[in-house]
């Protein structure tokens, strides 16, 4: 009797090991329909992501500098404390900083805007929603865990002190990592052994994500990469790190515009739409044109 035979029959016979955790494509669906994403801040780039930032997936943010990654991170970080009575999450996030960009002021200032729109956008029913404690800046800044890491081996073991984290928390419902790239590209010289550890830790918060149902999203920068005889600006880690992410996102400058593109997403169409970096964080364009672009 063949090994494969032989592990059939032993399943049959009671061995159901191999089979432990599966679910049907019809449990999968269902679950994700009723995921609620994360609001970006902006509805067009809502619109075009699917609602938003979505759960159980490791999403991909890249741009150049300045173009309104950090923005987006510490956004997202925030919004995820949105109340469920008003269309929110109420969890909170876990910020993993490689580069120093994150400011507690900046945040403060983030968390202010999105209570006021709160407010705004709830006026008619704000007594009745939450008690008015809950929308303070001091219980959003309260919800953000923030983690300092100054090189790629903290950054190993922050991640791998996650999996403790997350069962002590599970009210956690997104990770930022800003950026996922920083000391990998400064610090690390075999490139084989960066796309293996890159490689494990991507798979670790895939794992995250899908066990603990919460969105991890990865900010990235950029380098230039070879093509046809001339220089081109591209994400970094090279071409292997582009499959460890669920969806990558790629901000970008058009004109005087920032717009945000669907690069790659295995249920997103690739489309492209503008937003602004505002003093309440990110926002639509002011105008009145619709400028979503579908590919």
């Amino acid at each position: 009797m063949s090994a494969s035979i032989a592990m059939a029959e032993s399943s049959r016979s009671g061995g159901h090991a191999l089979l432990d955790g599966a679910q049907t494509a019809w449990d999968m669906l269902s679950e994700e329909q009723m995921q609620k994403p994360i609001t970006t801040g902006c509805e067009e780039l809502d619109t075009i992501l699917g609602g938003g930032i979505q759960c159980k997936a490791v999403t991909e943010i890249g741009g150049i500098p300045g173009i309104g990654k950090t923005q987006l991170g510490i956004q997202l970080a925030v919004n995820v404390q949105i109340p469920v009575q008003y269309g929110g999450l109420g969890g909170k996030a876990v910020y993993i900083d490689t580069e120093g960009s994150f400011m507690v002021e900046r945040a403060h200032q983030i968390i202010e805007g999105c209570i006021a729109d709160l407010f705004e956008n709830f006026e008619h029913r704000k007594q009745s929603l939450v008690c008015p404690d809950i929308l303070q800046p001091n219980s959003f800044l309260a919800n953000i865990f923030y983690f300092r890491i100054c090189s790629y081996t903290e950054q190993i073991a922050a991640v791998n002190y996650l999996e403790k984290f997350l069962e002590e928390h599970q009210d956690v419902n997104i990770i930022v990592v800003d950026s996922i790239t920083f000391h990998f590209r400064r610090d690390f010289d075999d490139l084989a052994m960066r796309t293996r550890v890159l490689g494990g830790m991507s798979s670790k918060l895939m794992r995250f994500a899908k066990k603990h149902n919460l969105a991890v999203v990865l900010l990235n920068q950029v380098t230039t990469k070879f093509v046809d005889g001339s220089f081109q600006l591209t994400l970094a880690l090279g071409d292997s790190w582009s499959h460890a992410c669920t969806n990558r996102i790629i901000l970008y400058w058009n004109g005087n515009e920032r717009h945000a593109y669907i690069d790659k997403s295995p249920s997103l169409r690739s489309a492209s739409a503008p937003f602004q970096v505002t003093s309440k964080g990110i926002r639509n364009v002011t105008s009145n044109c619709k400028r979503v672009r579908m590919m």
